[in-house]
Protein backbone atom coordinates (compact mmCIF):
# COMPACT_ATOMS: atom_id res chain seq x y z
CA UNK A 1 0.00 0.00 0.00
CA UNK A 2 2.76 2.45 0.90
CA UNK A 3 4.56 1.67 -2.36
CA UNK A 4 1.40 2.44 -4.33
CA UNK A 5 0.93 5.78 -2.55
CA UNK A 6 4.55 6.73 -3.21
CA UNK A 7 4.12 5.73 -6.85
CA UNK A 8 1.05 7.96 -7.06
CA UNK A 9 3.02 10.92 -5.66
CA UNK A 10 5.86 10.24 -8.10
CA UNK A 11 3.32 10.08 -10.92
CA UNK A 12 1.98 13.51 -9.94
CA UNK A 13 5.49 14.95 -10.13
CA UNK A 14 6.19 13.28 -13.47
CA UNK A 15 2.83 14.50 -14.75
CA UNK A 16 3.76 18.05 -13.76
CA UNK A 17 6.98 17.77 -15.75
CA UNK A 18 5.03 16.24 -18.66
CA UNK A 19 2.93 19.41 -18.77
CA UNK A 20 6.12 21.42 -19.27
CA UNK A 21 7.17 19.08 -22.08
CA UNK A 22 3.73 19.17 -23.74
CA UNK A 23 3.78 22.97 -23.82
CA UNK A 24 7.44 23.52 -24.73
CA UNK A 25 8.62 20.65 -26.95
CA UNK A 26 6.24 21.43 -29.85
CA UNK A 27 7.53 25.03 -29.69
CA UNK A 28 11.20 23.94 -29.66
CA UNK A 29 11.70 25.45 -26.21
CA UNK A 30 13.96 24.17 -23.43
CA UNK A 31 12.19 22.13 -20.76
CA UNK A 32 14.79 23.26 -18.20
CA UNK A 33 14.94 27.05 -18.57
CA UNK A 34 13.33 29.42 -17.93
CA UNK A 35 11.24 28.42 -14.92
CA UNK A 36 7.52 27.95 -15.37
CA UNK A 37 5.50 31.11 -15.90
CA UNK A 38 1.99 32.10 -16.89
CA UNK A 39 1.66 32.07 -20.70
CA UNK A 40 -0.64 35.12 -20.51
CA UNK A 41 1.12 37.55 -18.12
CA UNK A 42 4.58 35.87 -18.09
CA UNK A 43 4.76 36.05 -14.29
CA UNK A 44 7.00 33.28 -12.88
CA UNK A 45 4.99 30.68 -10.99
CA UNK A 46 6.12 30.28 -7.36
CA UNK A 47 6.57 26.79 -5.96
CA UNK A 48 3.38 26.97 -3.88
CA UNK A 49 1.36 27.55 -7.04
CA UNK A 50 3.06 24.67 -8.80
CA UNK A 51 2.02 21.76 -6.58
CA UNK A 52 0.46 19.06 -8.80
CA UNK A 53 -3.36 19.02 -8.66
CA UNK A 54 -3.53 20.84 -5.31
CA UNK A 55 -2.48 24.24 -6.66
CA UNK A 56 -4.98 23.99 -9.51
CA UNK A 57 -7.79 23.31 -7.04
CA UNK A 58 -6.74 26.06 -4.62
CA UNK A 59 -6.42 28.61 -7.44
CA UNK A 60 -9.74 27.43 -8.89
CA UNK A 61 -8.13 26.90 -12.25
CA UNK A 62 -6.88 30.47 -12.73
CA UNK A 63 -3.57 32.32 -12.63
CA UNK A 64 -3.09 34.06 -9.28
CA UNK A 65 -1.96 37.29 -10.96
CA UNK A 66 -3.88 37.86 -14.20
CA UNK A 67 -6.79 35.44 -13.53
CA UNK A 68 -6.28 33.75 -16.90
CA UNK A 69 -7.81 30.28 -16.99
CA UNK A 70 -5.36 27.41 -16.57
CA UNK A 71 -6.07 24.76 -19.22
CA UNK A 72 -7.80 21.65 -17.89
CA UNK A 73 -5.05 19.66 -19.55
CA UNK A 74 -2.73 20.42 -16.60
CA UNK A 75 -4.65 18.58 -13.86
CA UNK A 76 -5.76 15.86 -16.29
CA UNK A 77 -2.17 15.08 -17.23
CA UNK A 78 -1.08 14.98 -13.60
CA UNK A 79 -4.00 12.82 -12.49
CA UNK A 80 -3.67 10.40 -15.40
CA UNK A 81 0.07 9.96 -14.90
CA UNK A 82 -0.41 9.42 -11.17
CA UNK A 83 -3.08 6.80 -11.86
CA UNK A 84 -0.82 4.96 -14.31
CA UNK A 85 2.12 4.89 -11.90
CA UNK A 86 -0.05 3.70 -9.01
CA UNK A 87 -1.66 0.99 -11.15
CA UNK A 88 1.67 -0.34 -12.39
CA UNK A 89 3.15 -0.57 -8.90
CA UNK A 90 -0.01 -2.07 -7.41
CA UNK A 91 0.07 -4.84 -10.04
CA UNK A 92 3.82 -5.40 -10.48
CA UNK A 93 5.29 -4.16 -7.21
CA UNK A 94 8.41 -2.02 -7.06
CA UNK A 95 10.17 -3.62 -10.02
CA UNK A 96 11.85 -2.89 -13.35
CA UNK A 97 8.64 -4.00 -15.09
CA UNK A 98 6.61 -1.41 -13.16
CA UNK A 99 9.14 1.28 -14.09
CA UNK A 100 8.99 0.26 -17.76
CA UNK A 101 5.22 0.38 -18.04
CA UNK A 102 4.96 3.56 -15.96
CA UNK A 103 7.33 5.25 -18.39
CA UNK A 104 5.34 3.90 -21.32
CA UNK A 105 2.14 5.32 -19.84
CA UNK A 106 3.76 8.71 -19.33
CA UNK A 107 4.93 8.73 -22.96
CA UNK A 108 1.44 7.93 -24.22
CA UNK A 109 -0.12 10.65 -22.08
CA UNK A 110 2.42 13.19 -23.32
CA UNK A 111 1.87 12.21 -26.94
CA UNK A 112 -1.92 12.28 -26.54
CA UNK A 113 -2.02 15.88 -25.37
CA UNK A 114 0.76 17.07 -27.69
CA UNK A 115 -1.10 15.81 -30.74
CA UNK A 116 -4.48 16.95 -29.48
CA UNK A 117 -3.31 20.51 -28.83
CA UNK A 118 -0.60 21.15 -31.41
CA UNK A 119 -0.91 18.33 -33.99
CA UNK A 120 2.75 17.58 -33.22
CA UNK A 121 4.30 14.37 -31.92
CA UNK A 122 7.70 15.45 -30.55
CA UNK A 123 10.71 13.31 -31.48
CA UNK A 124 11.76 13.38 -27.84
CA UNK A 125 8.68 11.26 -27.09
CA UNK A 126 8.56 9.12 -30.24
CA UNK A 127 12.16 8.40 -31.23
CA UNK A 128 13.31 8.76 -27.64
CA UNK A 129 10.58 6.39 -26.52
CA UNK A 130 11.54 3.83 -29.17
CA UNK A 131 15.20 3.95 -28.09
CA UNK A 132 14.32 3.58 -24.41
CA UNK A 133 11.91 0.73 -25.17
CA UNK A 134 14.66 -1.18 -26.98
CA UNK A 135 17.13 -0.67 -24.14
CA UNK A 136 14.61 -1.70 -21.49
CA UNK A 137 13.88 -4.90 -23.43
CA UNK A 138 17.32 -6.12 -22.36
CA UNK A 139 16.23 -6.07 -18.69
CA UNK A 140 12.44 -6.39 -18.83
CA UNK A 141 11.18 -9.08 -21.14
CA UNK A 142 9.14 -7.77 -24.07
CA UNK A 143 5.79 -9.50 -24.69
CA UNK A 144 6.40 -12.90 -26.29
CA UNK A 145 5.63 -13.30 -29.96
CA UNK A 146 7.13 -14.10 -33.32
CA UNK A 147 10.84 -13.91 -32.51
CA UNK A 148 10.47 -16.44 -29.71
CA UNK A 149 8.82 -18.89 -32.11
CA UNK A 150 11.48 -18.36 -34.78
CA UNK A 151 14.39 -18.60 -32.34
CA UNK A 152 13.23 -21.99 -31.16
CA UNK A 153 15.21 -21.77 -27.92
CA UNK A 154 18.51 -21.04 -29.67
CA UNK A 155 18.76 -17.48 -28.35
CA UNK A 156 19.08 -16.32 -24.79
CA UNK A 157 16.05 -14.75 -23.14
CA UNK A 158 17.56 -11.26 -23.24
CA UNK A 159 18.20 -11.38 -26.99
CA UNK A 160 14.77 -12.82 -27.70
CA UNK A 161 13.28 -9.91 -25.77
CA UNK A 162 15.36 -7.38 -27.71
CA UNK A 163 14.35 -9.07 -30.95
CA UNK A 164 10.66 -8.83 -30.04
CA UNK A 165 11.05 -5.12 -29.26
CA UNK A 166 13.01 -4.44 -32.46
CA UNK A 167 10.50 -6.35 -34.59
CA UNK A 168 7.65 -4.46 -32.96
CA UNK A 169 9.31 -1.11 -33.58
CA UNK A 170 10.24 -1.85 -37.19
CA UNK A 171 7.25 -3.94 -38.26
CA UNK A 172 4.51 -1.71 -36.93
CA UNK A 173 6.04 1.55 -38.14
CA UNK A 174 6.86 0.19 -41.61
CA UNK A 175 3.32 -1.09 -42.02
CA UNK A 176 1.87 2.28 -41.07
CA UNK A 177 4.34 4.06 -43.35
CA UNK A 178 3.27 1.79 -46.21
CA UNK A 179 -0.39 2.58 -45.64
CA UNK A 180 0.39 6.30 -45.66
CA UNK A 181 2.47 6.02 -48.81
CA UNK A 182 -0.32 4.10 -50.57
CA UNK A 183 -2.89 6.72 -49.55
CA UNK A 184 -0.68 9.51 -50.86
CA UNK A 185 -0.16 7.70 -54.16
CA UNK A 186 -3.89 7.17 -54.64
CA UNK A 187 -5.26 10.47 -53.30
CA UNK A 188 -2.30 12.69 -54.32
CA UNK A 189 -2.11 14.28 -50.89
CA UNK A 190 -0.59 13.43 -47.55
CA UNK A 191 -2.95 11.55 -45.29
CA UNK A 192 -0.57 10.55 -42.53
CA UNK A 193 2.17 12.44 -40.72
CA UNK A 194 5.54 10.80 -40.22
CA UNK A 195 5.21 11.50 -36.51
CA UNK A 196 2.53 8.80 -36.33
CA UNK A 197 4.98 6.33 -37.88
CA UNK A 198 7.66 7.16 -35.31
CA UNK A 199 5.07 6.96 -32.54
CA UNK A 200 4.08 3.43 -33.56
CA UNK A 201 7.77 2.50 -33.48
CA UNK A 202 7.85 3.58 -29.84
CA UNK A 203 4.73 1.57 -29.06
CA UNK A 204 6.16 -1.48 -30.79
CA UNK A 205 9.44 -1.20 -28.88
CA UNK A 206 7.50 -1.56 -25.63
CA UNK A 207 4.70 -3.90 -26.70
CA UNK A 208 6.23 -5.98 -29.48
CA UNK A 209 4.80 -6.52 -32.95
CA UNK A 210 1.51 -8.01 -31.76
CA UNK A 211 0.85 -5.04 -29.50
CA UNK A 212 1.81 -2.56 -32.23
CA UNK A 213 -0.58 -4.18 -34.70
CA UNK A 214 -3.38 -4.26 -32.13
CA UNK A 215 -2.80 -0.58 -31.39
CA UNK A 216 -2.84 0.29 -35.09
CA UNK A 217 -6.05 -1.62 -35.81
CA UNK A 218 -7.99 -0.50 -32.74
CA UNK A 219 -6.65 3.05 -32.95
CA UNK A 220 -7.71 3.27 -36.60
CA UNK A 221 -11.20 2.00 -35.80
CA UNK A 222 -11.59 4.43 -32.90
CA UNK A 223 -10.20 7.31 -34.96
CA UNK A 224 -12.51 6.58 -37.87
CA UNK A 225 -15.64 6.32 -35.74
CA UNK A 226 -15.00 9.20 -33.36
CA UNK A 227 -13.45 11.34 -36.09
CA UNK A 228 -16.44 10.96 -38.40
CA UNK A 229 -18.85 11.78 -35.59
CA UNK A 230 -16.87 14.89 -34.65
CA UNK A 231 -16.42 16.11 -38.22
CA UNK A 232 -20.12 15.76 -38.91
CA UNK A 233 -21.29 17.31 -35.63
CA UNK A 234 -18.81 20.20 -35.90
CA UNK A 235 -19.62 20.64 -39.61
CA UNK A 236 -15.99 20.33 -40.67
CA UNK A 237 -14.87 19.60 -44.22
CA UNK A 238 -14.22 15.87 -44.59
CA UNK A 239 -11.64 16.45 -47.33
CA UNK A 240 -9.47 18.96 -45.46
CA UNK A 241 -9.85 18.32 -41.73
CA UNK A 242 -6.67 16.89 -40.15
CA UNK A 243 -7.59 14.22 -37.64
CA UNK A 244 -5.10 13.98 -34.75
CA UNK A 245 -4.50 10.27 -35.34
CA UNK A 246 -1.78 10.18 -32.70
CA UNK A 247 -4.34 10.81 -29.96
CA UNK A 248 -6.14 7.59 -30.85
CA UNK A 249 -2.90 5.62 -31.09
CA UNK A 250 -1.92 6.98 -27.68
CA UNK A 251 -5.22 6.09 -26.03
CA UNK A 252 -5.26 2.62 -27.54
CA UNK A 253 -1.60 1.99 -26.77
CA UNK A 254 -2.09 3.14 -23.18
CA UNK A 255 -5.14 0.93 -22.69
CA UNK A 256 -3.39 -2.13 -24.12
CA UNK A 257 -0.31 -1.40 -22.04
CA UNK A 258 -2.33 -1.30 -18.84
CA UNK A 259 -4.03 -4.56 -19.81
CA UNK A 260 -0.53 -6.03 -20.20
CA UNK A 261 0.30 -4.76 -16.71
CA UNK A 262 -2.78 -6.44 -15.24
CA UNK A 263 -1.62 -9.67 -16.89
CA UNK A 264 1.67 -9.46 -15.09
CA UNK A 265 3.75 -7.29 -17.40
Amino acid sequence: MLETVLALILGLLVGSFLNVCIHRLPRDLSVVRPRSCCPKCATPIPWYDNIPLLSYLLLRGRCRYCREKIPLRYPLTEAATAAVFAWCVSQLGVSPAAAKWSLFGALMIGLFFSDLEERILPDEFTLGGAAVGLVLALWVRAPSGYVEMLAGGRWGERWVSLGEAALGAAGGSLLLWGVGALYQAVRRREGLGFGDVKMLAAIGAFQGLHGALQTLILGSLAGSLIGLIYIKSAKKDFSTYELPFGTFLALTGLALGMVQVSAGG
